[in-house]
């Protein structure tokens, strides 16, 4: 299996060899370490439910910034981490702003936020820690696993689109959620032992693969 153990592998691509290095490895899941893979009948249930989908996806831009912020206040010593942290926030809030403006174009209203129904199971996967830094690896192998699993949706969306517009909004994104993901493991790894924190990977990864044999059919980025 295919994994990025550092994330400065990726830092010191140009963004056109990354484009197309990603192009080339996303392909199965492998590069994303996910275990189970999305049914192509969920693109159907996206595309039916166009305007949830994109209501749903801003509101998850919103709450990655707001997640990149929390760790910064409350590691704010770490100064790499929340210096990585920022650009993830703002580059966040910038494809929210991508997703609005993309639905007011389109006629579509963006409404109430709903809760991330995905992410909070995700989060019950772990127990609650008193220990500092056990709970920023644990917040940290949550944010890279929805960022795996935001670009495998996105790549599985982008590539069975008809609409044009749509189709290269989401293969741009993708590559940005894959950035993220390398971040956010690559600082897990970091902060405690490289194996211990493999095999908490390895098993979240389970979880949620068992988690996603039960979704695809509502019209959401994690749905």
């Amino acid at each position: 299996m295919f994994e990025i153990y550092k994330v400065n592998f990726f830092i010191k691509f140009s963004k056109e060899n990354l484009i197309v290095f990603l192009f080339l490895q996303v392909e199965t899941n492998s590069m994303l370490g996910l275990q189970f893979e999305t049914e192509t009948s969920w693109v159907a249930v996206a595309k039916n439910g166009l305007e949830q989908l994109l209501i749903d996806h801003a509101f998850a831009e919103q709450k990655a910034a707001a997640n990149a912020m929390s760790i910064t206040i409350n590691y704010s010593e770490e100064t790499e981490l929340v210096r990585d942290m920022m650009d993830i926030a703002i580059e966040e809030m910038e494809h929210f702003k991508m997703v609005h403006e993309l639905m007011i174009a389109r006629g579509m209203v963006l409404g109430q936020a709903t809760k991330n129904d995905y992410a909070i199971k995700l989060q019950k996967f772990f127990t609650k820690t008193h220990d500092r830094t056990e709970a920023l690896v644990q917040r940290l192998l949550v944010a890279a696993l929805i960022e795996a699993r935001s670009c495998e949706r996105f790549k599985v969306f982008a590539d069975n689109m008809e609409d044009e517009e749509l189709c290269k909004f989401y293969h741009d994104l993708m590559i940005s959620e894959a950035n993220h993901y390398t971040l956010f493991l690559g600082y897990a790894r970091k902060y405690m032992d490289t194996d211990y924190v493999n095999e908490k990977w390895n098993a979240l990864l389970a979880y949620e693969a068992q988690m996603m044999k039960e979704r695809g059919g509502l019209a959401k980025v994690h749905g």
